[in-house]
């Protein structure tokens, strides 16, 4: 019988992405910061926030089962929650819901998810364009963060 603690590689392969693991601590980041949140905050503010925190590792793993084209579509929308999820950090703090030393470490992992799921787009584009499964070089996106 085989020792499955002998495997390096997860049986769901998203769990072995490293952008997968960065993105569960920015849930568990969002998820301490809004538990601060006064009570009528935290429906109106830390729910959604929350949503879109969850949103960026859902996509990914989402993605991750499809192939490279579709992949990369639902890193795209990771990437679209990551800016979702900026907006409602800067909101808690405009609110003073969260610190500024709070939202600049939210902020810092959010930063960091955006380079990682853009370096992850552009190598899945580079082998799409290098195995022929696309017909034309991917769009250049325009995104002010990265």
């Amino acid at each position: 019988m085989e020792n499955t603690a002998d495997k390096n590689n997860s049986f769901f392969r998203f769990e072995d992405l490293r952008i997968y693991h960065k993105a569960i601590e920015f849930v568990d980041w969002t998820q301490q910061a809004t538990s601060y949140f006064p009570e009528d905050a935290k429906t109106t503010i830390g729910v959604p926030m929350s949503k879109a925190a969850q949103a960026i590792v859902v996509n990914i793993a989402e993605g991750s089962a499809r192939n490279k084209s579709q992949f990369v579509y639902y890193l795209k929308m990771a990437k679209s929650a990551v800016r979702e999820s900026v907006v409602y950090t800067t909101i808690a703090k405009t609110m003073h819901f969260i610190s500024d030393e709070t939202e600049e470490e939210g902020r810092r992992q959010l930063m960091e998810l955006t380079k990682m799921i853009g370096a992850l787009i552009a190598s899945l584009q580079k082998a799409q364009l290098a195995s022929g499964q696309m017909d034309e070089k991917p769009s250049e996106e325009v995104d002010f963060e990265d």
